[in-house]
């Protein structure tokens, strides 16, 4: 090393979650990189549900899954989107862990039984971050204008006579 040169870290090691990556596009904004942790988590995920869905039904329950049907995976969907909420609203951290793991591996086979690969959904939230930030919802399509009047309460129900 030359006299005088001083090794200025590019990075400070500090935990993964605080750790920003700042996407090609020179107008996007840095975004934590356990993002892309979670972003490589899925797409390995979703590979291997792809793979499981082949197997034999008898020893994979991908494939039992897949061979129910995709109702039966929305409802599997749905129910453990319920049982987040749930564990969520009574306090139970670790069991939202659990519960939400669940609930990305039946999003994984869902995805994979309609052919959506993690990729499309990522591009999608990149181009949502682009436009609105990482933490916004686009608003609906078919959302009616705030200036739609509220329904007027629903008046007391009508006895009907009878005779």
């Amino acid at each position: 090393m030359q006299r005088g040169f001083t090794f200025k870290p590019i990075f400070r090691l500090r935990p993964l979650r605080k750790f920003t990556v700042r996407a090609a596009l020179p107008w996007s904004r840095p975004v934590p990189a356990l993002w892309w942790a979670m972003g490589d988590s899925i797409d390995r995920l979703y590979e291997a549900v792809l793979e499981a869905m082949e197997a034999d039904p008898a020893s994979s329950r991908t494939a039992r899954l897949v061979r129910a049907g995709r109702a039966k995976i929305a409802k599997k969907v749905a129910e453990e989107a319920v049982e987040v909420v749930i564990e969520a609203m009574q306090g139970h951290r670790d069991a939202v862990i659990r519960e939400s793991a669940d609930l990305l591996y039946n999003l994984a086979v869902l995805w994979a039984s309609v052919d959506v690969e993690p990729k499309s959904v990522w591009k999608e939230m990149s181009r949502r971050e682009r436009l609105f930030g990482i933490a916004e919802k686009l608003a609906k399509q078919h959302a009616l204008p705030k200036s739609r009047r509220k329904l007027p309460p629903p008046a007391a129900p009508r006895m009907r006579k009878r005779g």
